[in-house]
């Protein structure tokens, strides 16, 4: 198996030294290096810049190695569920890459982060319609998806038996007609035990037979992405005791910030302003000059370009909706890439697909949201096995209290 190693400058960053400093600690036996694909460069072991990094946080003491974990940094809890290297991320020891090449459904990846063995959480019968407040939520045309899926969920809550229930069965299966009903919610349907992505796919475009295969790739790898902000939000409600609707609620909210959800919506209206210009890459030119932000770009965790953003403008291109458009949004991706050297993440890529299938930016959030729910209920039922609250401590810095004689 792969053992990740970074190039020299990704190692000093993350490390926040010089070269001639990285080289130094080479030298020392502190760090690991192995010559580069190209023959000429070298490469340096992430597990060992991890380690100075953790041992240099531990030096400066405990509250300011947790302010450091917390923004991309050290580890702060432990969890079964999902893993983050340089090539991709995995679902329980299984690359979600592969998983969503081989035609796993979001379905099949949920029981995988669930972690339920034999049992088919998704076995139990579905209501057949939505509670009376609900479908007074389903029925006004202006609430945003993600609005009326936040709104609905605690009133599902309410109806729902066993909530509170620590028998793993019940909960697994709560977890399965959760995730069914929110897919529902999102999309303004009832809930079904249709596929998942079949539901989206139908509710997007009944023309476009390629597309529910393109939406389950999305799904797959949308589905969790380790302790983000709104895994994080989730395992922390679910830490009060809070039940699943309750918790996940917690990572809706978290999902419609700016700085979360908030990118696929920024990525949208970049693809879609640059698909307008003639002359794109004199247009891009003209946006670094002025220190525009290139929204959709870059990801702190993947230093060589977002694998799930690759695999899935893949899939688009292969699935060609609309041929302009589609060698348009490659065209777009290749351009940026080889003007700023920054490539597509994951909300360029669900931005261009709604794009090429005449979809707002309100549909790809509504995907990234579908999908990543089964990563938080996984988050929030190992949570809740683990039991404890989740209570960090603060490194104050305001004014000090006047000393006491």
């Amino acid at each position: 198996m792969r053992t990740d190693y970074l190039s020299a400058h990704e190692a000093a960053a993350r490390l926040g030294v010089s070269l001639a400093t990285l080289y130094a600690y080479v030298s020392r036996g502190r760090v690991d290096s192995r010559p580069g694909a190209d023959g000429r460069s070298r490469e340096y072991r992430a597990e060992d810049i991890e380690r100075l990094i953790e041992q240099r946080q531990a030096g400066r003491g405990a509250a300011q190695g947790a302010a450091h974990s917390l923004a991309w940094g050290l580890p702060v809890l432990q969890t079964r569920i999902s893993l983050i290297r340089a090539h991709g991320h995995y679902y329980r020891g299984q690359s979600a890459l592969a998983l969503a090449a081989s035609g796993a459904s979001l379905e099949d990846v949920a029981r995988l982060l669930w972690d339920g063995g034999e049992q088919d959480p998704f076995a139990a019968p579905l209501p057949t319609r939505w509670p009376a407040a609900v479908g007074m939520l389903l029925r006004q045309p202006a609430l945003p998806p993600l609005e009326r899926t936040a709104a609905a969920l605690p009133l599902l809550g309410l109806e729902t038996a066993h909530a509170h229930s620590r028998d793993p069965v019940r909960r697994r299966e709560q977890a399965a007609r959760l995730l069914r009903e929110t897919a529902a919610l999102l999309g303004g349907r009832r809930p079904t035990a249709q596929a998942i992505h079949l539901q989206i796919a139908d509710s997007w475009r009944r023309d476009a037979p390629e597309l529910a295969e393109l939406l389950r790739q999305a799904l797959v790898l949308c589905a969790d992405h380790e302790l983000n902000a709104s895994a994080f939000a989730t395992r922390v409600a679910a830490s009060t005791g809070a039940g699943l609707h309750a918790a996940v609620c917690a990572g809706l909210a978290a999902l419609s910030g700016p700085q979360h959800g908030g990118a696929v919506a920024r990525a949208y209206v970049f693809i879609r302003d640059m698909l307008r210009e003639r002359d794109v890459a004199a247009r891009l030119r003209e946006r670094l000059r002025r220190g525009d932000a290139l929204p959709g770009l870059g990801h702190p965790l993947y230093a060589d370009g977002d694998p799930r953003a690759e695999a899935l403008l893949q899939a688009l291109a292969a699935a060609r909706p609309r041929a302009a458009a589609t060698s348009r949004i490659t065209r777009l991706a290749e351009t940026v890439q080889a003007q700023c050297g920054r490539r597509a993440n994951l909300d360029f890529a669900l931005a261009a697909i709604a794009l090429a299938y005449g979809q707002g930016a309100e549909a790809a959030l509504a995907v990234f949201a579908a999908g990543r729910m089964a990563g938080w209920l996984a988050h929030a039922l190992e949570q809740q096995d683990a039991g404890g609250l989740i209570r960090p401590r603060a490194s104050y810095a305001g004014a000090l209290p006047e000393r006491r004689d």
